[in-house]
């Protein structure tokens, strides 16, 4: 079973995707489901659940920008209203979802959590590969937190366009989605995505910008 926990579509201000065009090039590609994470909304995520089959599963998530970073909450049923970080955490708690924290130390792109040895009981996952990470060490460093820090691991492509989906992820032999994330049980896969796809979604965003 392989699934990408980080995916975006044309509901977020960098994306281009239809949802139901992720869910087909995601079973295209042999994966067994995806979560789809956008900016802010949940809206792309509930879209694709439209599509689900009896082979492929649909996680509804959001990448949402707190006041330190973004996180990552999964199996959202309702959209998350707050913007500070311990606000989202809870938000996300009170709905059963899990805390991810994506693409951590990430200088690059200025929207990363660098967590503290402190923030381990509030995080449930760590994202310890992710396909736009530029450079390998970032992905790394998210990996020895995770190990010094008992969080449980998880991986995605953050793909903001079709042929993304699914360079990044991870595979389990549970036949229980929310029980292998609630366990971290997996086993991480992926390739870095070339590094011209994060100046692609910045023109995207700056283009839909002015369209509004």
């Amino acid at each position: 079973m392989k699934y990408d926990f980080h995916t975006h579509s044309k509901y977020s201000t960098d994306g281009r995707s239809e949802p139901e065009s992720m869910v087909k090039s995601a079973i295209k590609k042999g994966l067994s489901g995806i979560a789809v994470t956008d900016h802010n909304t949940i809206k792309g995520g509930v879209e694709a659940k439209k599509y689900e089959t009896t082979d492929f599963e649909v996680i509804v998530g959001s990448e949402i920008m707190t006041d330190r970073g973004e996180v990552i909450g999964l199996f959202l049923s309702e959209e998350i209203k707050s913007r500070s970080f311990s606000d989202v955490v809870n938000e996300i708690k009170d709905q059963n979802g899990f805390v991810v924290v994506p693409h951590p130390f990430d200088t690059i792109r200025g929207k990363s959590i660098f967590p503290k040895e402190e923030d381990a009981r509030l995080i449930d996952n760590i994202e310890v590969f992710n396909s736009r990470c530029v450079f390998k060490g970032y992905n790394k460093k998210a990996k020895d937190f995770a190990g010094k820090s008992g969080v449980n691991i998880i991986a995605g492509s953050d793909a903001h366009f079709l042929r993304e989906i699914g360079t990044g992820g991870v595979a389990t032999e549970s036949s229980d989605v929310y029980e292998a994330v609630l366990k971290g049980d997996f086993k991480v896969f992926g390739k870095r995505s070339p590094p011209i796809n994060l100046g692609l979604s910045e023109i995207l965003r700056f283009w839909k910008m002015m369209k509004e």
